[in-house]
């Protein structure tokens, strides 16, 4: 945007980014690209758990920081007590404005040297290919310019560059400092991924910006049709998503329950709903979601180590040495009078204390490790529920630790359900195998014989259910005569009973896997 201050002209160009931890990489590369940072903070709601961590990723990129009050003029805004949180700044788009144009420095002239530019954005046309936002961080780039990507190791001709201004608007040149977009015929946006370094093919720059890094999944669930012939239409939709989103991650999975589907990786939670509120809305999908799950990694005992995010993929007991898990550090703001229950719920899903800091005299920060494992089901909901909508929660991954997992299998009539097995800790595994087998022998309909339920962790069974057999009554024909004739009849329907067992195999119906996929979200 053009802006003019005391008769002086300047350009100003301004990033909106996401606040949701997910997507926190993206936002510290729109913050490198950056001299300085807009802290908007809502008036009604006060400093939230997000709004630290941005600061944090702002003060690490050393950008100077305003911050700026929003929706004061709500009628549950209340200024005066976010202001003790925050500085307060003044009120109004021109005073913004003049604070950014006097408190932030302008960019360095580097125009001579070899060309450095940071993508921070980027997305797909059909038309067009790939379009990369960049910001020119040394030297000049031209309409025409062969370019290379440094991370991903591709060339390209610039057919088109441009500035935003703020709609696409097509220049020939851009110089250190700058702002801009190119198009280059790119195919994919893992050709051209967020953090990358772009320099001139023949002239390349000595070394890339730092900070690049490759997008890794971190939760993970199986995405089925529910109609088996929408198996084509969903692997095209993500096939198209992909093009958009180069962190997302998805192979074929078959399972013996739903039929044919995909094993998709996702950056989080948030990232994980809004693809398939995507597939489901933009492509007219209707999908089965299992419960998701995180990537372990499996020491073996012939020293490899194995990254598992599957229950089936798991090593065998006696090929396994240890496995860990990844722990996140979590922080969680609240009023003070939701201390208590949010500290009962860090501690009921394995966390381990770090350390609590009021600060204001009503809110504290309260600091928690925690196995991600625990936080992918319903812990953000627990928690809006606990804090009655007024708490915020901020994590962060801190690496892989080791913990006493076990894979829980159930079996019904002695044959294990892949589908339903789950990896899950071992002073959980009674209360979820107690859980799942109760659900099922409500959901599974009744058998000619008699139906063992059980939750196993190796051989040894933890929990177990049985579906009574439904019996014909032999004995109706029998009035009178001697008792040995009815044990005749009772001895051969039992032998019939033994026999069906043994050769006899339960379908286990669609709704009964849906349910107890809804349970495992809810209980692990």
């Amino acid at each position: 945007m053009r802006y003019v201050l005391d008769g002086e002209p300047f350009c100003l160009n301004l990033i909106d980014t996401p606040g949701h931890v997910d997507f926190s990489y993206e936002v510290s590369r729109s913050l490198a690209a950056c001299e300085g940072a807009l802290l908007v903070v809502d008036a009604s709601q006060g400093v939230e758990a997000q709004t630290l961590a941005n600061v944090y990723l702002a003060l690490e990129n050393n950008l100077e920081i305003i911050p700026v009050l929003n929706k004061i003029d709500l009628p549950g805004a209340e200024p005066d007590r976010v202001c003790q949180e925050i500085e307060e700044e003044g009120i109004g788009i021109a005073e913004i404005l003049s604070a950014i144009i006097k408190k932030i420095p302008p960019p360095k002239d580097t125009a001579g040297n070899p060309l450095r530019a940071l993508i921070f954005d980027s997305y797909y046309d059909p038309y067009r290919g790939v379009i990369v936002y960049f910001r020119v961080i040394d030297g000049t780039i031209k309409k025409g310019d062969r370019i290379y990507f440094m991370a991903s190791g591709t060339d390209h001709i610039a057919d088109e560059i441009g500035v935003l201004s703020p709609n696409q608007l097509e220049v020939d040149e851009l110089f250190a400092g700058e702002v801009g977009y190119l198009s280059a015929s790119i195919k994919s946006v893992a050709d051209a991924r967020v953090g990358d370094t772009i320099t001139h093919f023949g002239k390349r720059a000595e070394s890339a910006l730092p900070g690049y890094e490759e997008a890794t999944p971190m939760v993970f669930c199986g995405l089925f049709p529910v109609d088996a012939d929408q198996f084509p239409e969903l692997r095209d939709a993500l096939e198209k998503l992909q093009l958009n989103d180069a962190a997302l991650k998805f192979e074929p999975e078959t399972s013996s329950a739903m039929g044919f589907g995909f094993r998709c990786g996702f950056l989080g939670l948030l990232h994980m709903e809004i693809v398939q509120e995507r597939l489901e809305r933009e492509y007219d999908l209707t999908l089965i979601t299992t419960a998701p799950s995180v990537v372990y990694r499996v020491h073996c005992a012939n020293g490899e180590i194995v990254e598992c995010s599957n229950p089936s993929s798991l090593p065998e007991p006696g090929k396994r040495r240890f496995i860990e898990e990844p722990f996140v550090k979590i922080e969680m703001l609240s009023p003070k009078e939701f201390i208590g229950p949010l500290m009962e719920l860090g501690q009921e899903r394995r966390g381990i204390f770090k350390e609590m800091n009021y600060i204001t005299e009503n809110r504290a920060s309260i600091i928690y490790e925690l196995p991600l494992a625990e936080m992918v089901g319903d812990f953000f909901d627990q928690l809006k529920s606990r804090s009655k909508g007024y708490a915020s929660m901020e994590y962060s991954f801190v690496g892989y630790r080791e913990s006493d997992l076990v894979k829980l299998d159930i079996q019904i009539n002695s044959e294990p359900v892949e589908p339903l097995a789950t990896i899950v800790h071992k002073d959980k595994a009674y209360a979820v195998g107690r859980a799942l087998t109760q659900k099922l022998k409500e959901l599974i309909p009744r058998q000619m014989f008699k139906v063992p339920i059980q939750a196993c962790i190796g051989a040894k069974v933890i929990a177990s259910e049985s579906l009574s057999a439904i019996r014909k009554d032999v004995l109706a024909k029998c009035y009178g005569g001697d008792i040995t004739r009815k044990k005749k009849l009772l001895r051969k329907q039992a032998e019939g009973k033994k026999r069906m067992k043994a050769i006899g195999r339960v379908e286990v119906p669609q709704e009964a896997f849906m349910a107890v996929l809804r349970l495992e979200k809810e209980v692990i």
